[in-house]
């Protein structure tokens, strides 16, 4: 909202109303131009801010898409590995059962002969 300069009434006395009068219109005149070229001024400073900001924007959410790619890659590096050594583990676990079967069945033979020969001996 502007500001009408007004002049004391010495002022007027001293330079007469016409020339008191043009005095206050080119000092309001001067006022607008300068809240003029400050609004300009402003408006161009936050377009560029405005411009940074989202040139900020773009290159965080450039980042972020990379980060997040990285990660899955870990990932899915990570799930292979697991897949891999739990394949490894099966595989240890079928041949450990696969010793146990033989093992017991190495002592089950003993004790079933020596029950069968003292079966047929009484």
């Amino acid at each position: 909202m502007p500001v009408t300069a007004k002049l004391s009434r010495k002022f007027y006395e001293a330079l007469g109303d016409d020339v008191a009068n043009e005095l206050v219109d080119w000092f309001n005149a001067v006022d607008a131009t300068y809240r003029s070229d400050l609004r300009d001024l402003n408006e161009l400073n936050f377009a560029r801010f405005d411009a940074k900001l989202e040139q900020r924007w773009v290159e965080f959410d450039a980042k972020l898409d990379q980060r997040a790619a990285a990660l899955d890659a870990k990932i899915d590096r990570l799930d292979a590995n697991m897949v891999r050594r739990f394949a490894e583990f099966e595989a240890h676990l079928e041949r450990r059962l696969s010793q146990t079967r033989w093992s017991i069945i190495a002592l089950l033979v003993p004790i079933a002969a020596g029950v069968v020969g003292l079966y047929f001996k009484g």
